[in-house]
């Protein structure tokens, strides 16, 4: 008995027999009358009745088991048989049949209560059946979405499109929809959330069917039930895919239950009695004190009680343990019993004096019952208040909530248990995130929140971007005293949540302590075991949605794992100066290669571990010391990644699923599942087995690589934080790094395991809570709209007026309803210490991927996740956490930009990062960096030789990289510098509203001049940069005009045929695509001529004349598609497709034109003589395209004025809120110019024989010969075809150079040679 109580407060010393009266005393022995008062004290008879002190019998612990047998016996009625009762046919044990009872594909729990739909729409039965008396069961809703509840009989037929309440003899509430179902539907009762409980009511004698939410009655659904002969009705439900519940046929106490109604299942009600009289002997043993010296008893307050180790007191509780033990071992017992028994504790004095009496009851608890029966109990135990807890309605304080973590914390808190239940129930067993959710309520009434937030209020414009593009709006006196009313409300409320929160928080420090370890390992390092499973369960089943975490919980996890973790962060540092602070918290680099963490199947930024290492091998031996075994090397071949054929070790295989058809499936038990439950489901219930999918390899496979490390179940404290010769997790330091450690390595396990939470679900958790912000804000404009309405309305129109109020009246009762929703949803989700932990994490990745860039090659190892949370948990605070509190007020803001700017600026391009969709994010992220002031302010705040690197890599060409989001980019930079280039939206767009104002694509013009000399001087300098880059983009926008002529094309087509058709709006969108490519790769150019025009214009240089024929070349097309009369651009335009809403005149042709006012009219002399005589020698080039722009149908004839523009035709003369007057001149001016040098050419143009030009453009005279071939063309285009092809045009002979030809000369050569 000694032994099992290791952690006692009392040892074997206290059990020593003696005269002595001063150790009397202590030990506590009494003489034999002071014996009999106790016992008898203790076991008192259950009606409480003493007897007589003459007449009762002596007793002592010879004689007491014969006493407590008398006690514990119950009446006849409580020992009958709880088999078969009247009006009711099954088995007495009720649970979901698994057999045959169900349809479609499920997950159901290991107890056969919980289930999972895992198909379009499953159905499933109980095992028992009811036919007369009143009955009722509880269904605990997990999700709240498409279920259908309620009862059916045998008969009834379902599948996927048919279930409980689609056939007749079938009946069901819906509280998705709120309605009823018996084969038709009618509206019904509440609408149900995550976390309520239906109780479902049949009243067989007097043929009624209704059902309860949280207790309160929805009314009867159902009259005149079908009764008789073989009428005997199942529960069942039907529901649909990920959709989750738990039933309690009576199997635990009922949450709700309800006067003249009987479980399905019969409480163990002979059981019961007894444990509630062994509870009260228990509860007597605590209430009363022996006094030996004194010679009697003295009652006492139990939440005083101390065990003392008195030998009388331990033998009366061995007596009451060694039959209490057997019965706490079953669920409804302890919940009923027990639960009852500790919440009480925890209801009655200071929580110092809860916490003590809980401790010491587990005491006796681990000491008085064997380790199994305290491990069963422990276990019913923790599944009884998680499911209290997650089951609770939501009251104004908290108080459930709060009185359910308390208890918790109390039985945490004692050493041994909490061991044995992290060892083996929060993560295996239980679902232990839910003790760290606050669910949202959906009902803000019962909730409580009309009272705690009397008056409502709501902005009325919204903004997620910051100070800089917010509105100021005048507030009325009665609009500011709502709000600060309604800030009051909402800071009452967040006091209250906080509670809930710094309780959670309790736990989890309780969880993270390291300095347990007394006979054993510490709770943190069993922790750390549990919390890395769940991590690969949730990273390895992203593609399975039941098998994940919900991101709502995963969120309020996060949270809170943050602020213990900097609890202990800080408290490390206190008592040990070396090392950093939380705020100066990153991950060392070495984590990521020396294979002590495992990462599972994620993605690093160099690509697969197994080619890192074989690739790197010799810079991690150089730089960090290790060597990596090569027959590891040799055993990471392709065919080991193939994750089918992979063997799971015997000792780490989970459990298989079974099909519940007979057949074994080889399915890995799932590691997190919308279990309702808060177990484990284990069986698949299938109608279909062949619809199964082989998953993929078992979770707890091992990794076939490690670099000298054990798996995740065999690590030791010293494996983890390391010894005097060994590093732990910190092996293989790299020179770049400091020697004093950071902090505990655990530490630095955990929060590497909250960097990867964050990018598992919690940012995608973060934007979908911002949809009740969106709610808010569309009814507040609907609720503008309909005043406005309202006030224009002519008072004599009755009708029009009472709907219009009617509206206003349903819009102000649901604005009431959102914003007391969005108070809790701020108060739990984006409150200001949210933000922080948030910023903390986005600071903690910048400064990990700063100290990983530096170990050169071995960056690539890093994973990718932790790019994508910098990205990610940026987007996050700067859209999803605004109006109500601000980035900018953030400690460090500037410098924290600066740096996530530095990042995204050098790894957009680096190429050791491979990763095509971590690439892709970078580059998205840089481009939305760009086009906000306060971001872009920061890219220039970077050191010098990054931002020259950076535009570097902006200008490499286009061909062989992904390049729009590269052209972006730099279209950006320029925007609000070209022609006509200061608008927001389109001009023709501006009636529409847009989808979201916030999108990077709407931002005012905040072009970068110190970004563009860098473009400018890059240009300069470089003798290859200029030419490859702008033949790439010219390349491109030959390639995007092309495209887009081809495909409106094909809709002007579509649009004409007579019969009813549909454009694909995939089209459409690809349509719309390539002209907006083409727009912004015109501006590009303009940017490029405007800032370097000599690359165009100087021809000094050697590519710059084919550069500017080949940009002629493709103005004068882009004019001429865009510009012809009544044509198919302008056919297009007028329909106004849907996704075609980019396309019109005004922005391609403005584009167009700032180019050609650069090069023509705001250029030197000689420059513009140059770029005239290349357009006008271009065959397309058309005069009549540029008179166009400004609305003139022909050239005018010289010297005359130009007439007023055709308000019906295009004009940039009608634009003037986006042109200026300059601007307008300086293009009368290039018209004026080019009418007058057209006229000229045209005079002075000799007729020229075919035969003497270019055989492939008929545009220009031959001019070059090719040798050693002797063929002949123009040099513009054999410029351009060398460029890509060295071959010649016609016989394919490589091309070895290339000659000036002029037949004059040649001729007079030809005839002095004859």
């Amino acid at each position: 008995m000694a032994s099992k109580g290791a952690g006692m407060s009392f040892s074997r010393k206290s059990y020593r027999l003696t005269s002595d009266a001063e150790k009397s005393r202590v030990t506590g022995i009494v003489h034999e009358k002071l014996l009999n008062d106790y016992l008898h004290r203790i076991f008192s008879s259950p009606d409480h009745v003493p007897p007589a002190a003459t007449s009762r019998k002596p007793l002592n612990f010879q004689n007491l088991p014969e006493h407590l047998d008398q006690l514990l016996q119950v009446d006849n009625e409580d020992e009958e048989s709880q088999g078969q009762v009247e009006g009711r046919l099954g088995p007495s044990t009720v649970v979901l049949d698994h057999t045959g009872g169900f349809e479609g594909l499920l997950l159901v729990d290991d107890d056969l209560l919980g289930v999972i739909g895992h198909s379009n729409f499953g159905t499933i039965r109980s095992t028992t059946c009811v036919y007369k008396g009143k009955w009722v069961y509880e269904v605990l809703i997990s999700s709240q979405g498409l279920m259908q509840i309620g009862w059916c009989t045998i008969n009834c037929r379902f599948n996927q499109e048919e279930g409980v309440g689609d056939t007749h003899n079938s009946y069901a509430y819906d509280g998705n929809r709120v309605r009823k179902w018996n084969v038709t539907t009618t509206n019904y009762g509440k609408a149900w959330a995550a976390g309520d409980i239906v109780s479902c009511l049949i009243d067989l004698d007097d043929g009624t069917l209704s059902f309860c939410l949280n207790g309160v009655s929805l009314g009867i659904a159902f009259e005149n039930l079908s009764r008789g002969l073989g009428m005997a009705y199942f529960p069942a439900i039907s529901l649909s895919f990920k959709e989750s519940v738990a039933f309690n046929f009576g199997s635990r106490p009922l949450r709700y239950p309800v006067a003249g109604f009987r479980p399905l299942q019969d409480p163990p009600c002979a059981d019961l009695v007894r444990a509630q009289r062994l509870l009260g002997c228990f509860r007597a043993v605590l209430s009363v004190e022996l006094d030996p010296v004194e010679g009697r008893l003295v009652e006492k307050e139990s939440s005083e009680w101390q065990l003392q180790g008195q030998p009388t007191i331990l033998l009366t509780l061995a007596h009451i343990f060694q039959r209490f033990a057997p019965l706490l071992r079953k669920v409804y017992l302890v919940e009923a019993v027990l639960m009852s028994f500790l919440l009480g504790i925890t209801e009655k004095g200071t929580p110092a004096q809860a916490q003590s009496l809980v401790h010491q009851v587990l005491d006796l608890l681990w000491l008085f019952m064997e380790d199994y029966e305290v491990q069963d109990c422990l276990k019913q135990l923790m599944m009884s208040l998680l499911r209290l807890y997650r089951f609770s309605p939501i009251v104004p304080d908290l108080g459930l909530q709060i009185h359910y973590l308390r208890l918790t914390i109390s039985i945490l808190r004692h050493q041994k248990s909490r061991k044995f239940l992290l060892s083996n129930v929060l993560f295996d067993v239980l679902r232990s995130v839910v003790f760290f959710y606050i669910k949202s309520p959906l009902r803000v009434e019962e909730a409580g929140l009309q009272e705690l937030i009397p008056t409502t209020w709501w902005p009325h414009r919204s903004s997620r971007e910051g100070r800089e593009s917010k509105e100021v709006n005048e507030e009325t006196a009665e609009e500011r005293l709502r709000r600060r009313a309604y800030e009051r409300g909402c800071q009452r409320l967040k006091k209250r949540i906080e509670v809930v929160e710094e309780l959670q928080v309790q736990i989890l420090k309780l969880l993270l302590d390291n300095k347990d370890d007394n006979g054993g390992e510490a709770s943190r390092y069993i922790f750390l075991t549990k919390f890395r499973k769940f991590l690969q369960e949730n990273a390895s089943g992203r593609g399975n949605m039941p098998m994940l975490c919900p991101p709502e919980y995963m969120v309020c996890f996060l949270h809170r794992l943050i602020s213990a973790l900097r609890y202990y962060w800080d408290e490390y540092k206190a008592s040990n100066p070396r090392a950093s602070f939380s705020e100066e918290a990153y991950i060392p680099p070495q984590i990521f290669y020396n294979g002590k963490v495992d990462y599972f199947d994620l993605q690093r930024l160099g690509g697969l571990l197994s080619h890192l290492r074989k690739t790197l091998k010799d810079d991690l031996a150089s730089k960090a010391n290790i060597v990596i075994d090569p027959l590891e090397l040799q055993a990471a071949t392709m065919d080991d990644l193939d994750e089918d054929d992979e063997a799971t070790p015997a000792g780490t295989q989970r459990p298989m699923q079974a099909l519940a058809i007979g057949g074994a499936l080889p399915l890995p038990r799932p590691g997190w599942l919308s279990s309702p439950t808060l177990g484990r489901a284990n069986r698949f219930l299938s109608t279909a087995a062949v619809s199964l999918m082989t998953p993929r390899r078992p979770l707890s496979t091992l990794e076939k690589v490690k670099v000298r490390t054990l798996s995740v179940e065999q690590r030791t404290r010293e494996d983890i934080e390391g010894s005097h010769w060994n590093e732990g997790l910190l092996l293989g330091r790299p020179p770049e790094e400091p020697e004093q450690p950071l902090t505990e390595n655990s530490l630095l396990e955990v929060l590497d395991g909250a960097v990867m939470m964050y990018n598992l679900s919690v940012h995608q958790q973060l934007g979908k809570m911002v949809g009740v912000s969106d709610d808010v804000n569309e009814y507040a404009m609907a609720l503008r709209d309909t005043e406005d309405k309202l006030r224009r309305c002519p008072r004599r129109r009755k009708d029009i007026l009472a709907e219009l109020t009617k509206s206003q009246k349903v819009f102000s009762e649901k604005l009431d309803h959102l914003s007391r929703r969005l108070a809790w949803v701020h108060a739990t989700v984006y409150s200001q210490e949210k933000m922080l932990d948030i910023y903390w994490l986005l600071r903690v990745c910048l400064r990990t991927i700063e100290h990983g860039d530096r170990t050169g090659s071995l960056f690539a190892f890093m994973p990718e996740f932790y790019l994508s949370v910098a990205i990610n948990s940026y987007s996050a605070l700067k859209n999803y956490f605004g109006p109500v509190h601000s980035m900018e007020e953030l400690p460090g803001y500037e410098e924290t930009l600066t740096r996530l700017a530095a990042i995204l600026a050098k790894h957009f391009a680096d190429t050791r990062i491979v990763g095509t969709d971590i690439r892709d994010s970078l580059m998205q992220a840089l481009a939305s960096y760009v086009c906000y002031p306060h971001s872009l302010r920061a890219v220039e705040r970077i050191p010098e030789d990054q931002r020259i690197a950076m535009v570097r890599n902006l200008l490499a060409p286009y061909e062989q990289r992904p390049w729009a989001q590269t052209n972006w980019i730099l279209v950006r930079l320029w925007r609000g510098c070209g022609f006509g280039y200061r608008y927001t939206r389109l001009p023709h767009l501006l009636k529409t509203k847009p989808e979201d104002a916030n999108l990077p694509s709407l931002q005012k013009p905040c072009p970068s001049t110190l970004l563009q000399q860098h473009m400018a001087d890059l240009l300069r300098q470089g003798s290859d940069v200029a030419p490859s880059f702008l033949n790439s983009v010219l390349n491109q926008l030959n390639w995007a005009f092309s495209e887009f002529i081809g495909m409106i094309q094909e809709i002007q087509q579509a649009a004409e045929r007579l019969e009813r058709n549909f454009v694909d709006s995939r089209q459409l969108k690809v349509c719309a695509t390539c002209f907006d490519l083409s727009v912004s790769l015109l501006r590009v150019l303009e940017m490029t001529i405007t800032l370097v025009p000599e690359i165009f214009l100087d021809w000094a240089r050697p590519t710059s004349e084919m550069l500017l024929r080949r940009l002629a070349q493709l103005l004068n097309q882009v004019l001429n598609r865009v510009t012809a009369e009544r044509n198919l651009f302008d056919r297009v335009v007028t329909l106004r497709l849907p996704g075609l809403e980019s396309v019109d005149h005004y922005p391609i042709l403005v584009a167009v034109t700032g180019i050609l006012v650069q090069l023509l009219v705001r250029g030197q002399a000689s420059e513009t003589e140059r770029a005239t005589s290349v357009l006008l020698a271009d065959p397309c080039f058309q005069l009549r395209s540029i008179c166009y722009l400004l609305g003139q149908p022909e050239p005018p004839a010289p010297g005359t004025v130009l007439p007023a523009p055709d308000r019906k035709r295009f004009s940039l003369q009608s634009y003037t809120d986006y042109i200026n007057a300059e601007e307008l001149a300086q293009v009368e001016q290039m018209l004026t110019h080019l009418t007058f040098a057209s006229a000229q050419a045209a005079a002075a143009s000799l007729p020229t024989s075919e035969e003497d030009l270019c055989p492939i453009c008929y545009a220009h005279p031959i001019s070059a010969v090719f040798q050693p071939c002797g063929h002949k063309s123009c040099k513009a285009c054999i410029n351009q075809h060398l460029m890509n092809n060295k071959d010649c045009f016609f016989c394919k002979a490589t091309i070895v150079s290339v000659e000036d030809w002029d037949k004059a000369a040649n001729t007079s050569t030809t005839s002095s040679a004859a």
